[in-house]
C-alpha cells in the first residue's frame, strides 16, 4: 500500500496502471468506514499477490487529486487500467463484495502466469532461440487456455517451424472462431493455403508455370491468388502481397474481395508482437508492415 500525492500520482498511479490495474482508495482520518474499508483492502492487496496495487489519497490533503476524480464522499475506490478509470465503488464494502468487484477485473493467477511466458517467449525469439520461445509459448496456452494471444503466437510459431500437423492439433480448440477473429482467421486461411498446395502438388518449379500463365493473361485472377497461395506457403509474404495487389489494381471485387482479405490477413501475420512500452508510448510501426499497410490502402481507396 503506498499514499499518493501529486507529486507522486503520475508515477504511482498512472504510469503503474499501464503494468497492473491500480486500486485508487480515497479516504480520511476523521472517517468510521474508511478505516473499516481499509484493512479489508490491504488484506485483498497481499491475497491478491501482486494482480493489483493498492494506493491510498488523504482527500483532506490532497483536494486537487479529489477533485479530478469527482469524488463526493468517502471512502471511495477508483480502479485504474491502462492510465484510465474503468471502474469504481462507494462506501466501506465487506471484503465478499470488493472481491466480485476486483475479479471482474484483475487478471488471475493463470493470466499472469501465461502472459509472463508469452513475454519471455518474445525475448527468446528476439535471441533467436525458438526452441525456448516455444516451450514458453505451449506452456502459456497450456496455463490458460482462454489466452488467444498466446494461441496466436504458439500456432504461428509452429507454421514457421514447418511443424503443420502440431499447429492444426494447436489450433484445433479455436477454429470455430477463426470467422469472427481477424487474427484466428489469419493463421487459418494460412493452413488452408499449405493445403491447397499440397493437394495441388505445386512444387518449387510452380514459379514458371504461374509466370506462363500470367504473361498469357494479366486478368487470370485465379491463377494470380493460386500463386499468392504458393507464395504463402513458402513464407514469402511480400511476394504474396504483391500478387494481391495485382488482383486489386484490377478488380478490388473479385471472389467477394478474397484478394483484399487475404492480403489483410498477412499483415496480421508479420505484424510483430506487441510489446509494453513505459508511460503508454507507442511503440513504432514495424517498416515493412507500414508499407504494405499504405500500398493497400492506396489501391482500395484508388
Amino acid at each position: 500500500m503506498i499514499d499518493v500525492t501529486v507529486e507522486n500520482f503520475e508515477a504511482e498511479v498512472v504510469a503503474a496502471s499501464m503494468n497492473v490495474p491500480v486500486l485508487v482508495d480515497f479516504w480520511a482520518p476523521w472517517c468510521g468506514p474508511c478505516k473499516s474499508l481499509g484493512p479489508v483492502l490491504e488484506k485483498l492487496e497481499t491475497d491478491y499477490a501482486g494482480r493489483f496495487k493498492l494506493v491510498k489519497i488523504d482527500s483532506d490533503q490532497e483536494q486537487q487529486l479529489a477533485g479530478m476524480f469527482g469524488i463526493r464522499s468517502i471512502p471511495t475506490c477508483v480502479l485504474l487500467m491502462n492510465g484510465q478509470p474503468v471502474d469504481g465503488f462507494m462506501g466501506a464494502l465487506p471484503e465478499g463484495q470488493v472481491r466480485a468487484f476486483l475479479d471482474k477485473h484483475v487478471p488471475t493467477a493463470d493470466e499472469l502466469e501465461a502472459e509472463a511466458e508469452e513475454e519471455a517467449a518474445q525475448e527468446a525469439l528476439a535471441d533467436g532461440d525458438t526452441g525456448t520461445a516455444l516451450e514458453k509459448l505451449q506452456h502459456a496456452v497450456a496455463t490458460d487456455p482462454a489466452n488467444d494471444e498466446a494461441r496466436f503466437d504458439y500456432v504461428k510459431l509452429l507454421l514457421t517451424l514447418g511443424r503443420e500437423d502440431d499447429a492444426k492439433v494447436a489450433f484445433a480448440p479455436v477454429i470455430a472462431k477463426a470467422a469472427g477473429s481477424r487474427r484466428i482467421g489469419a493463421l487459418k486461411l494460412w493452413m488452408d493455403a499449405l493445403d491447397f498446395v499440397a493437394a495441388s502438388a505445386y512444387g518449387e518449379s510452380a514459379g514458371a508455370e504461374f509466370d506462363a500463365k500470367i504473361a498469357a493473361n494479366k486478368r487470370d485472377f485465379d491463377t494470380r491468388y493460386a500463386r499468392a497461395r504458393w507464395l504463402i506457403a513458402r513464407q514469402r509474404w511480400t511476394d504474396a502481397m504483391d500478387e494481391l495487389l495485382e488482383i486489386l489494381m484490377r478488380d478490388k471485387a473479385w471472389g467477394d474481395e478474397i484478394a483484399r482479405k487475404t492480403y489483410v490477413a498477412i499483415l496480421e501475420i508479420i505484424e510483430p508482437p506487441k510489446v509494453k512500452v513505459a508511460d503508454g508510448q507507442i511503440p513504432p510501426d514495424d517498416p515493412v508492415v507500414a508499407t504494405y499497410r499504405r500500398r493497400l490502402s492506396s489501391v482500395v481507396l484508388s
